[in-house]
């Protein structure tokens, strides 16, 4: 039994199933004909990005705070747009109800759309294309 107070990364299981959810989500990216492109030009080591990307969930769901990779500023020069924004999040919510479920499917969510509001944030302020 999972204690009540427990963090969303116990809750989902650790780091297994939080990469199980990433490799399932990506493999969606990588198929989506808005965001696809930018993740081919942009990613050439798969394995070493799901992993990175693990490590940033990690944290963010209350596990070990592996990632300290600045994320916000790697995807500046990506001139992502709103679109790109819209694609993304919908991915991740049927990812994380399909793969994860319940309560802890939503809390991923709602961390999610807060990733993404940040990183809109800095990049309507530091160049990005279309950024609101």
């Amino acid at each position: 039994m999972i204690e009540p107070n427990a963090s969303l990364y116990d809750r989902i299981g650790g780091r297994e199933p939080l990469l199980k959810l990433l490799r399932h989500f990506y493999a969606d990216v990588r198929q989506h004909q808005e965001i696809a492109p930018i993740f081919a030009a942009n990613i050439e080591d798969w394995p070493a990005h799901l992993e990175k990307i693990a490590d940033f969930w990690s944290g963010m769901t209350g596990g070990p705070r592996l990632y300290a990779g600045g994320m916000p500023w790697k995807h500046v020069p990506l001139k992502l747009e709103e679109r790109h924004f819209a694609a993304w999040l919908e991915l991740w919510r049927r990812n994380c109800r399909n793969h994860v479920g319940g309560a802890e499917a939503e809390e991923l969510i709602v961390l999610a759309e807060g990733v993404g509001q940040r990183l809109r944030q800095i990049l309507a302020m530091h160049g990005g294309a279309d950024a609101r």
